[in-house]
């Protein structure tokens, strides 16, 4: 039987970076992506090293296997979300594809991928929450995951949000049945999409206002 996900996503998470090692880091926002954001995308699979590459996708991927599966992500059918760093890069990526429905029953799976250098912070975490809760909203009664059973980030988003998993192989299968959508799940995403919105933009005028201050500073050879 499978568990139902009868509390808010942002209660099942909302302790999960007030660990020692992240006082006084920001919080992790997660914000939706589009075409416009491909190039990150591309940039940020890329950086994925072998193992992260067999972590995420099940295998050792060569560069032109990711290069293709960025190109062809549907983002009018599929729903991606990042997480950035304060130089604007896509440092942890969460993918929620919708599978064809089955009658009234619609399903969702979901893939995460975070940067070595974003790590212990949650942000793996945090996309489950946000995709748990785009689920919701879009009528998804079950959220699904495959992942290698080694996979401890994966397994540990699984067990931490009550997922039924099923191992075979040393693979894992995890399965979540949702709540249908409500004011709280509804206001709760579009509060955080407005929040990602709002750092991303004040992330990239920081962002402009030191490199133009960088343009202006005379160089080694000037001085």
């Amino acid at each position: 039987m499978n568990l139902s996900f009868n509390r808010p996503a942002a209660s099942i998470f909302a302790s999960a970076d007030r660990s020692p090692s992240a006082a006084g880091r920001s919080p992790v926002l997660v914000r939706e992506l589009s075409s416009a954001d491909r190039e990150r995308l591309m940039t940020h699979f890329l950086a994925l090293d072998e193992d992260d590459r067999l972590l995420r996708f099940g295998q050792i991927v060569p560069d032109r296997v990711i290069e293709n599966y960025v190109t062809n992500i549907d983002f009018s059918r599929d729903t991606v979300f990042g997480v950035f760093d304060e130089a604007l890069n896509v440092v942890g990526v969460g993918h929620l594809a919708y599978l064809p429905a089955e009658g009234d029953k619609r399903t969702a799976e979901f893939g995460v991928s975070v940067l070595e250098s974003a790590r212990g912070r949650g942000v793996g975490s945090r996309l489950f929450e946000r995709a748990a809760i785009r689920s919701r909203n879009t009528h998804v009664s079950m959220l699904y995951m495959h992942c290698l059973s080694r996979n401890s980030t994966m397994m540990h988003i699984a067990k931490k949000s009550g997922m039924k998993i099923e191992y075979a192989y040393g693979e894992a299968d995890a399965y979540l049945s949702l709540t249908p959508a409500d004011q709280s799940s509804i206001l709760t995403e579009m509060l955080q999409e407005q929040a990602a919105v709002f750092d991303y933009a004040i992330k990239r005028q920081a962002r402009r206002a030191s490199q133009m201050f960088q343009a202006f500073m005379p160089t080694a050879d000037a001085a």
